[in-house]
């Protein structure tokens, strides 16, 4: 199956975990990215702000032509209990170009079970795994067992 992983992360933690996926898996990957100042103070409240109003940004055009791919595996922060604006652009522009989805998430507290719902319904797939990550664990590097059977999962 050839796979994709397609990631939002604004402070490196979602990035770290779609690195590790795309490596052990041996597959693509490609970061959304968008125009939106997001650093600092404000550009954290910005993020809250726009994913609990369920805003979709406009986001820069993917390098990769993702209805090429078998699987793509999209990975986004959770922001207020929701998913990212970005990966909602993500998916706003491009849902109609899945085969078969999988989500992982990076958090600091909860938000996980909401943020998957939500990225069922607007990608209009049911993903063959789901894999919610806290943020310490991450940065702790207390993440490869959960991502090795995310993985698996994938490959049976």
């Amino acid at each position: 199956m050839k796979a994709i992983v397609v990631y939002y992360s604004k402070t490196g933690v979602t990035k770290k975990i779609a690195n590790e996926i795309a490596r052990n898996m041996n597959c693509d990957v490609e970061e959304i990215t968008d125009d939106i100042k997001r650093s600092g103070f404000l550009g954290y409240f910005r993020c809250g702000r726009e994913a609990m109003k369920k805003i979709v940004p406009r986001i820069n055009s993917l390098k990769k032509n993702i209805s090429s791919y078998d699987l793509v595996i999209i990975g986004t922060p959770v922001w207020g209990w929701n998913i990212s604006s970005p990966v909602r652009g993500f998916l706003h522009h491009y849902k109609n170009s899945f085969s078969n989805v999988a989500f992982f998430c990076t958090m600091g507290g909860s938000g996980d079970t909401q943020s998957f719902l939500e990225l069922e319904k607007l990608s209009g797939k049911k993903p063959l795994a789901t894999l919610a990550l806290k943020t310490i664990d991450v940065k702790q590097n207390n993440f490869l067992d959960k991502v090795n059977k995310f993985i698996s999962k994938l490959n049976s």
